[in-house]
């Protein structure tokens, strides 16, 4: 695993995008209270299981080994244990951390030892003060959206709870990053699509008639496995993560 958007550990693998599947999928902003209090296997509330949660902390401690890096996350709610695995030879593409410096974690909820992990898929650094404050009224925003769609029964519109979580610019040009021409040009497509089922395969094949169908496909599916996009209401309909 290296500092982006990656394959997963075979411990870490999820996909992006919020239904109501047992296997869980989307991302969710949390406070580290919340991850804690959770049940063994995917984040899930209310009707609605997350592959991935979103954290953002202060790193109190790190332990490296030579099978991962775990670093202990803190937040004014409690503090997690996060392992970022290694493969051979990935010490040297570890994230740039320091101790008692802000950092914004997405990875799976997992248990050890009767206590509650998380996975790093992706390990940010804040370099703006506000992205805290901005992830605290997320977390609030998540809940408070889960719990109206569950009310109103709108299986339709669990995405909407589900990817409450806006990531800001200056993480989404990180996300982003290495993107080649046409990816960025499909993903700047389905991000400019203003509705909650996003924008469908098709249109996005009008609009680009210079790239085949197979090579569209091509270009949803890495956008989905790097977690710059997922499904909403179907298979064939997309929102970007950012």
């Amino acid at each position: 695993m290296n500092d982006s958007f990656g394959d997963f550990n075979a411990t870490q693998t999820a996909t992006a995008g919020a239904t109501k599947d047992a296997s869980g999928e989307g991302i969710i902003s949390l406070l580290v209270k919340q991850i804690l209090e959770s049940p063994e296997g995917n984040f899930k509330m209310f009707d609605v299981t997350y592959a991935l949660v979103c954290a953002v902390g202060i790193v109190r401690n790190i332990e490296t080994s030579s099978t991962k890096i775990t670093y202990s996350l803190e937040d004014h709610s409690g503090r997690i244990d996060a392992h970022y695995w290694l493969e051979e030879g990935d010490a040297i593409n570890a994230p740039d951390v320091m101790i008692n410096n802000y950092v914004k974690i997405y990875g799976s909820v997992r248990s050890q030892a009767g206590q509650r992990v998380l996975m790093v898929f992706k390990l940010l650094n804040v370099l703006d003060p506000n992205e805290v404050c901005t992830h605290m009224l997320e977390a609030m925003h998540s809940r408070y959206k889960a719990e109206e769609y569950h009310v109103k029964g709108d299986s339709t519109s669990t995405n909407a709870a589900g990817m409450s979580s806006n990531v800001t610019s200056s993480q989404g040009n990180a996300m982003v990053a290495g993107l080649d021409s046409k990816q960025l040009a499909v993903f700047q497509a389905i991000k400019s699509k203003q509705s909650e089922e996003g924008i469908h395969r098709s249109e996005l094949k009008s609009k680009f008639s210079h790239i085949s169908a197979s090579e569209m496909n091509n270009i949803l599916d890495f956008m989905i496995s790097e977690g710059h996009i997922y499904s909403s209401i179907d298979a064939d309909h997309f929102i970007c993560t950012l």
